[in-house]
């Protein structure tokens, strides 16, 4: 099995020992982007503002692969509160159209830096 680790200025690099993204034959996995902007490093304050960071940081992962969001079956959402669903799916929403990926969304106590949201994928190429 070829896995290829994907790497891109696009989106924050690791802050860890981990791959942005791997792809593995014509899928690629991408880790959980948080909502920093990789041309300030800064994060955003409002959950709304962070969601759409995040998904900008996967779209440019995944672009640089050369796939897109249309492509992606599979999406995990970690949030910080579960009161901010509502808002992160009308951000989603802009992102994703029919037929919408699979998707879970979990209420987790801490994410890296004290985000509010966190959004890892899987794609096709």
């Amino acid at each position: 099995m070829n896995i290829k680790p994907i790497t891109t200025n696009g989106a924050p690099g690791a802050i860890g020992p981990y791959s942005q993204a791997i792809q593995i034959g014509e899928l690629v996995y991408t880790s959980g982007q948080l909502p920093v902007n990789p041309t300030t490093g800064m994060i955003p304050e409002g959950v709304k503002e962070q969601a759409k960071q995040s998904l900008e940081n996967v779209q440019a992962i995944l672009e640089s692969t050369g796939t897109s969001m249309e492509k992606v079956f599979k999406t995990t959402i970690f949030i910080k509160d579960m009161n901010d669903f509502v808002e992160i799916n009308e951000v989603y929403s802009q992102f994703f159209k029919e037929p919408f990926p699979a998707r879970s969304c979990v209420e987790v106590a801490r994410l890296p830096k004290d985000v509010k949201v966190e959004i890892e994928v899987i794609a096709t190429l």
